[in-house]
């Protein structure tokens, strides 16, 4: 079991049930380390004093409020904490709302709420049966880690979950920040019938199994070939951006390519096919390179130690018989 990254008191009304707040989601990205060129020496961030430059330890670090250029108002951490005591230890719903009412940008990370012992269960239940019953969310402020939130508290299967959320303040007008976006312009009625024909042939059931960091594999693949001396591979080239001239053709084209039905020089793969419904072409054509692209798409194991044959015979099996995968345009 992991251990809460917060413990309080969840209320509504004057209902209360002591909570651990635990995180949803973990970090699977690679992480790398700074390391001065030319060694294995590791580089390191200090704090340091920008006048002194001398390293400054935690426990003689404080908190300046800026109230002029070069002038501050200092906090110790206990004076912070004070300011709200009782508030750093409370999730408390003010008030609830329908979920389809919030607009999605204003959520921020996921977080489990789970009652902090078995006797707790009742009332921690009758909260998680009463949100999933009215489909609604609570809305609840909190104090974690010297920050205030905003969150949403909502029924999810068989517990609680906690989203903290942006404040009105935080998100940005688009229209202020976004330039380029189309104003008068219309599409005309035959590429919008076509984009929307395309939508539907490319709809698929949301499975969040078949999604996986492909980048995270990559650079682990990359980093066994240096290690072991082998031969590298780029990545293939940003796909060009549509001509407006030739965006029925485009569209005309992705969508023989989701139907199955398109030749060689097709759009890329379609969402929820797989290589085996792709039309037939000549892999032997294709240089190590592209061949080593479509294996990556194809998650061919050990691909990274194969020459080009191998990948080449590798690709072929893989398909179904009668049948070879498309060419990389």
């Amino acid at each position: 079991m992991a251990r809460p990254i917060w413990t309080g008191t969840l209320s509504f009304g004057l209902v209360t049930v002591p909570v651990g707040l635990y995180s949803a989601t973990e970090d699977h990205s690679p992480h790398f380390r700074q390391l001065e060129r030319g060694t294995s020496d590791r580089v390191r961030n200090l704090r340091v004093n920008e006048r002194t430059g001398k390293e400054v330890g935690y426990g003689d670090i404080v908190k300046g409020y800026e109230v002029a250029e070069g002038e501050y108002v200092v906090f110790e951490p206990s004076e912070l904490e004070e300011l709200s005591p009782g508030r750093s230890r409370t999730i408390e719903i003010s008030g609830f709302v329908q979920l389809e009412q919030v607009d999605p940008v204003f959520f921020d990370r996921t977080y489990y709420l789970g009652p902090k012992g078995k006797e707790y269960a009742h009332v921690y239940a009758l909260l998680l049966r009463a949100l999933a019953d009215t489909g609604r969310a609570g809305l609840a402020s909190f104090s974690m880690r010297g920050k205030q939130y905003l969150a949403a508290v909502r029924a999810e299967q068989d517990l609680l979950v906690l989203q903290t959320m942006h404040y009105a303040e935080e998100v940005r007008d688009p229209h202020r920040e976004v330039g380029n976006l189309p104003e008068a312009a219309e599409p005309r009625e035959r590429e919008l019938a076509a984009a929307r024909q395309l939508i539907e042939a490319l709809s698929t059931d949301w499975d969040p199994e078949e999604y996986h960091d492909t980048y995270g594999r990559q650079i682990r693949e990359l980093a066994e070939a240096k290690l072991t001396g082998r031969e590298t591979v780029a990545a293939a080239p940003a796909p060009e951006s549509t001509n407006v001239v030739d965006l029925m053709d485009v569209l005309q084209r992705s969508l023989a390519a989701a139907d199955g039905s398109a030749g060689p020089g097709a759009a890329g793969k379609p969402v929820g096919k797989s290589a085996r419904d792709e039309p037939a072409v000549d892999l032997s054509a294709l240089s190590k390179a592209d061949l080593y692209r479509l294996a990556t798409e194809r998650e061919i194991p050990g691909r990274s130690s194969m020459n080009r044959d191998a990948l080449l015979h590798a690709l072929e099996s893989a398909a179904r018989p009668g049948r070879r995968l498309r060419a990389v345009s």
